[in-house]
Parts: structure tokens; sequence; C-alpha cells
């Protein structure tokens, strides 16, 4: 069905350069002011994406994201505590 995704974040120098990184997948988000990128590549072609984009002159570092590892469905065991700071 759906191709699993990994997220990677990539320090960049040069932001109009981080343009080009759309080749290598899906560019998710550039941030001007911070210097760097989120892509999304496939799983399964992750490593060697990462060696071609660590062969890039305007790459400083890259960090792969732990996005999809985080628990997103919460349990109701603790009692709700908002109907005590209520008006």
């Amino acid at each position: 069905m759906f191709p699993q995704r990994t997220g990677y974040i990539i320090w960049v120098s040069d932001v109009k350069a981080a343009r080009n990184l759309e080749k290598y997948g899906s560019l998710h988000y550039i941030s001007r002011k911070m210097h760097y990128a989120v892509l999304y590549v496939n799983a399964d072609r992750a490593e060697d994406t990462v060696k071609n984009l660590k062969r890039l002159n305007y790459v400083k570092k890259i960090e792969r994201s732990y996005r999809n590892e985080i628990k997103t469905e919460y349990s109701n065991e603790f009692e709700e505590k908002t109907r005590f700071y209520g008006m």
C-alpha cells in the first residue's frame, strides 16, 4: 500500500541550495532562519540516500527523525484534573 518512510533533519549551510534536496525524497519543510530541512525518504533506500546526501558540500549534519517512534495512543488511566481548575 504505502511505502515505509523515514524522516531526516538535514542541517545546511545554504538554504537556496537546500531546494535541490527534492530529488532525494519528499522535501517537507525548509527553515530559513535555523538553516535546516526536513526530508522524508523511502525506508528501504534510506542508507543509500544518506550516503549521497553526505557528499553534498552544503550539508553540514544529518539527523534521523524519531517522530514515527513516538507513542501517539493515549490511555485514560489517570483521573482527569481539569474539573478542579474550572470556574
